[in-house]
């Protein structure tokens, strides 16, 4: 074997390990930035032990009944997805957010009750609805402030304020400062996340 063989081989190698490393630096790349780009909020969680929370209670036609201390409501992501349609399972579960005028509630502006579509707490009342001119349901305060929680949101390179649902954890939307009097609030809701009772 000649010298210019071995130093071909020698060469070829280094090439191959060269092509290698910088094939597995790219992979771990595009692994952390598809990690970084995925919503990290209010993805569903069972924690250990069952967590309580304090809601208040009311009745369909928007009376309020008493506060209570109860269980969160926990089930499988398979119980979720029996319990509700693709897209409020999308939306509740995993955050997502319909489109803009698409929803059924947008435009609804009969008297009645919001309630949550997972676990059928109260969250809004028709007394507090406004039509905000964005396609969602906007209200500018929650029936009850124990009712609804807010969450830290950075998705998508924002800074914003997620509303989740107390007693299971559901996305509702997000809550923002430009609402009318007297909050200067306006919760934008997915429709797919309540369910309406109108009152009789």
């Amino acid at each position: 074997m000649f010298d210019s063989d071995l130093d071909r081989d020698a060469s070829s190698a280094k090439v191959r390990r060269r092509a290698f490393l910088i094939s597995s630096a790219s992979a771990a790349a595009g692994v952390l930035l598809w990690s970084l780009k995925k919503p990290r909020i209010l993805e569903a969680s069972t924690p250990k032990e069952p967590q309580e929370v304090t809601i208040v209670q009311f009745s369909d036609a928007g009376a309020r009944l008493k506060t209570v201390h109860v269980p969160k409501v926990v089930k499988s992501e398979d119980e979720w997805r029996k319990q509700l349609t693709p897209n409020a399972f999308d939306i509740t579960r995993h955050a997502d957010t319909e489109m803009a005028f698409s929803g059924k509630y947008a435009e609804t502006y009969e008297k009645g009750l919001y309630r949550c579509i997972c676990c059928d707490n109260a969250l809004f009342s028709s007394e507090t609805k406004f039509d905000s001119g964005t396609g969602w349901p906007s209200f500018w305060a929650p029936i009850a402030k124990e009712n609804v929680t807010d969450q830290h949101d950075t998705t998508y390179g924002m800074e914003r304020t997620a509303v989740a649902c107390t007693l299971c954890d559901a996305h509702l939307g997000h809550v923002f400062d430009d609402g009318p009097a007297p909050t200067g609030l306006r919760y934008c809701m997915n429709s797919a996340s309540l369910r309406f009772v109108k009152r009789g």
